[in-house]
């Protein structure tokens, strides 16, 4: 199981949000490359970066900090927010950068996502994220009519193989993940699923693990020093 340190990146500072609010957030810190290092030393070999200008607004305002990561600390890195077009993906592709993460081009242009999968295979990574089952798009600013779990059963035919699916409701606030849809998932779809939201413990992160779950995204347990990394994957290994 890979753990994945998360680094939501808004005017290039390392930020957390609660349940995809842009209102309710807060600044762990102003150099998001010093925060890379850090989890790093820690013992990350893959980082989740999210550039959040760019999942609500469209904007390239953390293209430096983004690029920065990806020349200096030499980790695995995954890169999503606001990708919503195929010259997107090839420059951050061409930084280096291993896997990209689409979200609403799964939802509004299954054409182009065929297309990017098709060329760039394992590297394109898809971000479900859900409230009640259903799907959010636009940075989670609309909710759609679209189930989450027919989602994916869509994504496994189209050739997706690895989805980060996040609980809206869940994140943020330190309660757990929805263990229920990851169970759901692992029985209707076979594809990589990662885990993201709620994630608050070292017992959330081996329940995750035993029910076979590929990944697990870590955030705000990270920051507020409820999960110790380096504790995290000594764990793990010792299983």
């Amino acid at each position: 199981m890979i753990l994945f340190p998360a680094i939501d990146i808004k005017n290039n500072q390392c930020v957390r949000l609660c349940q995809g609010d842009f209102e309710r957030l807060k600044v762990y810190g102003k150099d998001p490359v010093l925060m890379a290092k850090t989890w790093k030393e820690r013992g990350a070999e893959f980082l989740h970066l999210v550039d959040l200008d760019g999942a609500k607004d469209e904007k390239l305002i953390n293209q430096d900090s983004i690029e920065k990561i990806i020349k200096t600390i030499g980790l695995h890195v995954q890169v999503g927010g606001g990708i919503r077009s195929k010259k997107r993906v090839e420059k951050l592709l061409a930084l280096g950068i291993e896997r990209v993460i689409v979200g609403t081009i799964a939802v509004e242009n299954k054409k182009l996502l065929k297309e990017l999968v098709d060329e760039y295979k394992e590297r394109i990574v898809v971000s479900i994220d859900a409230r009640n089952g259903k799907v959010a798009l636009r940075g989670w600013k609309v909710i759609s009519e679209v189930s989450s779990i027919e989602l994916c059963k869509e994504l496994e035919q189209i050739g997706v193989k690895t989805i980060v699916y996040t609980d809206i409701s869940k994140d943020g606030m330190m309660m757990g993940p929805n263990f229920h849809i990851y169970e759901a998932l692992s029985k209707e779809v076979n594809l990589n699923i990662i885990a993201s939201g709620g994630i608050s413990s070292i017992k959330d992160i081996y329940r995750l693990k035993n029910m076979n779950i590929y990944g697990a995204i870590i955030g705000k347990a990270l920051y507020d020093e409820k999960i110790d990394l380096k504790e995290a994957y000594r764990c793990l290994q010792e299983e």
